[in-house]
């Protein structure tokens, strides 16, 4: 089975997703994660571009990568200049990369309406440049830029294109879906008559996700014979995004049997995550393979079935990608999905046993109120060990008092809170002042704990989330709350629901502390 070759353009196309902003110190973190995982390029952005581009490159130098090759992006020399004379094509040489990434224009549309040339001009641009890297010893991949279009609007010309890059030595020949606007059959088509064009030549794939099949396309280019994918490890990029490598990566080795990386597919959501977490680019739940919900089930018979034989609702193994199995919890819960939950908090229950009866009795009634656990983990394994009698709570609330002021007279901090809690009947009194009356509560509750517990001074919460659930009963509508915390090592979530918002606040919170102390 032929090996593919993956060339990851997160630092460079990824890199112009609207709200991303990568730093120097971002860039070198990611491209230790893609080699990591195995794979054959880094494109990672234009030293012409930008000053910080420039430290880049400079400080990457210095690190040693063990699988991926480091690739400087270009363009083809400007049409009035020689490829000597051209300061952008020499600040590729500056960036001491091996491999050389240069894209020029194989669109017709694009040479006489945005260079302003002649096809024959075009096609002395891209000769010129290629032949300059190549006999300064770079591994050269020539991205045409638009190749699709301009091959359903002038095939002559977009060949004449790839023709002269590879007489000027390219390494590689990649076919651009620049616009994002082809269907898979014409990816197909064309990509394989350029494979028969260009025997022996590696040919690379490089789609973005305008119509939502980036991923579909690269796959069918590489049935069609292409050998190198590239794409963004996550998806971003310009517009709708790039073709996304976490998801084409395991459907190819996978599915197909295509080896793509020099690295075990068990590490893919740790790299994802990773990446994920630097680019502030939240992984959504239902993200193939890697998302949360990936591997998440809900309905009875689904869970009874994974229970009895995982692969009649799981197409991989979730720990083949580094994930796991989840299972939810809600009001149409049956004994067997709550046992395969208790799995990893009471073992020793079994589908007949009075207790299994009891907590799916109570999930019931609670998510009746409004509580929902499917999100909230931490919540429902408090909650079981509640009905099992297995739980004591730590402390005690008191009392609290919130209030809060408008306009503020310290700037964001809008209100204040103060409350008495009992550990062991001794009690421990604590007022703050926050961004808010539930930012206050929380502020005050961990300064009072703090004193028993020490460990409560790691956590801290990273996501709050309100949702109405009677909204016909205006602003006295009973509120669900979600708050995710984290200690640095570990994430969990726990909800709380009350017609009082800080009141369903101060629920999620005590969970959130119980929790991490139990």
């Amino acid at each position: 089975m032929k090996k593919l070759h993956i060339l990851d353009s997160t630092l460079r196309d990824g890199a112009q997703s609207e709200g991303i902003s990568f730093s120097v110190s971002d860039k070198l973190h990611i491209i230790q994660a893609l080699d990591d995982i195995g794979v054959s390029y880094i494109e990672a952005g234009n030293p012409g571009s930008n000053p910080k581009d420039i430290e880049f490159f400079n400080r990457a130098a210095e690190i040693p990568l063990k699988n991926a090759k480091l690739c400087a992006f270009g363009s083809t020399r400007r049409k009035n200049l020689k490829v000597e004379d051209d300061d952008n094509v020499l600040s590729l040489l500056k960036a001491n990369t091996g491999t050389i990434v240069i894209f020029g224009k194989s669109w017709d549309l694009h040479i006489r309406e945005i260079l302003k040339t002649t096809n024959e001009n075009n096609l002395e641009l891209v000769f010129d440049t290629v032949e300059f890297f190549k006999k300064q010893g770079k591994e050269l991949i020539f991205d045409a830029e638009h190749f699709f279009d301009g091959y359903k609007s002038n095939a002559a010309c977009a060949i004449e294109v790839l023709k002269a890059a590879d007489k000027a030595g390219a390494d590689s020949l990649c076919l651009c879906d620049t616009n994002g606007g082809c269907s898979p059959d014409e990816i197909f088509r064309i990509t394989q008559e350029m494979v028969q064009l260009f025997p022996g030549r590696q040919i690379g794939i490089h789609c973005h996700n305008d119509t939502g099949c980036a991923v579909a396309n690269s796959m069918l280019a590489v049935t069609a014979g292409a050998t190198q994918v590239q794409g963004t490890f996550i998806g971003i990029g310009e517009r709708c995004g790039n073709a996304d490598l976490s998801v084409i990566i395991p459907n190819l080795q996978l599915k197909q049997g295509y080896p793509c990386i020099n690295s075990d597919l068990a590490n893919l959501s740790e790299a994802v995550y990773a990446i994920s977490e630097i680019s502030n680019m939240p992984v959504p739940g239902n993200k193939p393979y890697v998302g949360l919900s990936a591997f998440a089930h809900k309905g009875g018979m689904h869970i009874d079935g994974v229970s009895k034989c995982a692969h009649s609702f799981e197409h991989v193994n979730p720990e083949a990608v580094g994930n796991k199995r989840r299972f939810l919890m809600s009001e149409v819960s049956g004994r067997t999905t709550v046992l395969a939950k208790l799995g990893g908090i009471a073992p020793d229950l079994t589908k007949d046993s009075p207790e299994t009866a009891a907590i799916v009795q109570r999930l019931k009634e609670m998510e009746h109120e409004g509580y929902q656990f499917e999100s909230a983990d931490a919540s429902f394994e408090l909650m079981v060990l509640n009905v099992l009698g297995r739980y004591q709570p730590h402390f005690k609330l008191i009392m609290y008092k919130t209030s809060g002021e408008y306009p503020s007279p310290n700037g964001e901090m809008s209100a204040y809170a103060m409350l008495t809690i009992e550990v062991d009947g001794k009690t421990e009194t604590a007022a703050s002042l926050g961004n808010g009356p539930v930012n206050a509560l929380d502020l005050a509750l961990r300064k009072a704990l703090i004193v028993f517990f020490p460990e409560v001074g790691k956590v801290h919460l990273t996501d709050y989330k309100v949702r109405v659930l009677t909204a016909e009963q205006a602003s006295a509508a009973k509120v669900r709350v979600l708050i995710e915390s984290t200690d640095g090592e570990t994430t969990w979530t726990t909800v709380g629901v009350s017609s009082d918002i800080i009141q369903a606040s101060w629920l999620a919170l005590v969970d959130s502390i119980e929790y991490i102390l139990k």
